[in-house]
C-alpha cells in the first residue's frame, strides 16, 4: 500500500489528550455548509454540550463530514477546551481555536469509514488509521460548478453559494435562462418555474434565497405558516431541468415550462403549480 497516513505528515504528541469530533449532519444541517457559510458556526458545534461531558479532554481534533464524497472528512481545526459548564446547551463548552495545524484547516481531507453513532470519541483509537485523501490548494469554499446537467442543490447549499457570490456558479448561471424544479421534500410536492426576460437563473434563484418563496403564490402559502424561510431551508431542493441562451425568446421558455409542468405532473393536487 502507498497510502499517506496522517501520522506521516503530522506527528501529534499526547494523542490521549484529544477527543476527535466527527461532525455529521444534524437534522437538515450539514456542518460543511455551516463552515463555508460562517466559520464561527463551526465553532458553535464544538461549544454544544450534550447531557454527558463528552469533550472531557483538553483538546478537540475537529472534522466535518465532507458529504460530496463518501468516507471523507475535512479538517476543521484544533480547539482547546477552556471551560466546561454544567447542563445540556450551546455554550456548554468554551473553546478556543489553536494555531496547531492552522495551515491544514479547510484543506486537509482525511479518509475514514467511521460510521458509529458516537461523534466525540477518543483520538488515539483513530489517529493511526487516518489516511490523507487530499490536501486542497485553498480552503474549501463550496462545490465547484458541476455543469448544467448536474445541478441538484438543497436550499441551504444554494443559500451559501449565492451568499458567498461563488464566482464559477455565478458566471455560469447569471447569463442563461432556464427551467427549474423545486421539490418540497417534506410533502413530495414539486414546483416548476422559469427564469426568462432579462433575468438569468442566478438572479431568479437569488430571489428564492432572499424570500424562501420567490414570490410564487403556492410556495408563499406553504411556508407562510410553517416557520417561514426556515421551512425552505430544511425542505426545498433545486434542480435545473434545462438551460437556454439569453437570446432564446421568452415564448420558447414558456413552452418548455409548460412541457415540464405536464411531464412532472406539478399542476393540481400532486404539485405546487396553479397555472
Amino acid at each position: 500500500m502507498n497510502d499517506i497516513m496522517l501520522k506521516d505528515i503530522w506527528q501529534i504528541k499526547d494523542v490521549e489528550d484529544y477527543k476527535v469530533h466527527f461532525g455529521r449532519k444534524s437534522g437538515t444541517t450539514e456542518p460543511l455548509d455551516e463552515w463555508v457559510d460562517d466559520r464561527w458556526k463551526w465553532t458553535g458545534w464544538q461549544e454544544w454540550r450534550p447531557n454527558r461531558d463528552e469533550f472531557n479532554r483538553p483538546w478537540i481534533f475537529s472534522l466535518m463530514d465532507f458529504y460530496p464524497e463518501t468516507d471523507r472528512w475535512l479538517f476543521g481545526g484544533v480547539f482547546r477546551v477552556v471551560a466546561r459548564h454544567e447542563g445540556r446547551h450551546e455554550g456548554g463548552y468554551e473553546v478556543e481555536l489553536e494555531d496547531l495545524g492552522a495551515k491544514f484547516i479547510g484543506r486537509l481531507k482525511l479518509s475514514s469509514s467511521y460510521r458509529s453513532r458516537p461523534t466525540r470519541v477518543n483520538f488515539e483509537n483513530h489517529y493511526n488509521s487516518f489516511v490523507v485523501s487530499e490536501i486542497l490548494s485553498e480552503p474549501w469554499s463550496g462545490r465547484t460548478f458541476p455543469g448544467y446537467e448536474d445541478i441538484d442543490l438543497p436550499f441551504r447549499e444554494l443559500e451559501t453559494l449565492i451568499g458567498k457570490d461563488k464566482p464559477d456558479w455565478k458566471s455560469a448561471l447569471e447569463n442563461v435562462k432556464g427551467i427549474y424544479l423545486i421539490t418540497d421534500t417534506a410533502s413530495g410536492k414539486r414546483y416548476v418555474g422559469k427564469a426568462s426576460g432579462d433575468q438569468g437563473i442566478w438572479a431568479r434563484w437569488s430571489n428564492y434565497v432572499a424570500t424562501g418563496h420567490g414570490g410564487n403564490t403556492e410556495l408563499r402559502r406553504l411556508i407562510g405558516g410553517r416557520r417561514g424561510i426556515e421551512y425552505a431551508r430544511d425542505n426545498f431542493r433545486f434542480v435545473l431541468l434545462e438551460h437556454r441562451a439569453m437570446r432564446t425568446s421568452d415564448e420558447v421558455v414558456d413552452m418548455r415550462e409548460q412541457f415540464w409542468k405536464g411531464a412532472l405532473q406539478t399542476l393540481g393536487k400532486f404539485g405546487l403549480n396553479r397555472n
